[in-house]
C-alpha cells in the first residue's frame, strides 16, 4: 500500500493553522507570514489519519490529499 501524496495551495492558506495543530509532522507555519509549509509531501502511513483529518479541517481548503487508487474493481 502506497502513501498518499500531499500538496498545499499558499495562495489559498489563510494561516489558521489548523494543519499544524493536527499533524505537526507534517505541517508548519512559515515564521513570516503564517502560511503553511508542508514538510512532509509524502508521509509515513502512521500519520494518515491524521493528514486526512487536518485536510477535512483547513478552512481555506488549502490541503490537497492525493489517495492511491485501489487496485480492485
Amino acid at each position: 500500500m502506497s502513501t498518499p501524496d500531499l500538496s498545499v495551495d499558499r495562495e489559498r492558506c489563510i494561516g489558521a493553522g489548523m494543519c499544524v495543530m493536527t499533524a505537526p509532522e507534517v505541517f508548519d507555519q512559515d515564521p513570516d507570514d503564517g502560511l503553511v509549509l508542508l514538510l512532509r509531501a509524502e508521509p509515513p502511513v502512521v500519520h494518515r489519519a491524521a493528514v486526512r483529518m487536518a485536510a477535512g479541517v483547513c478552512p481555506a481548503g488549502a490541503i490537497t490529499l492525493h489517495e492511491p487508487e485501489s487496485g480492485g474493481s
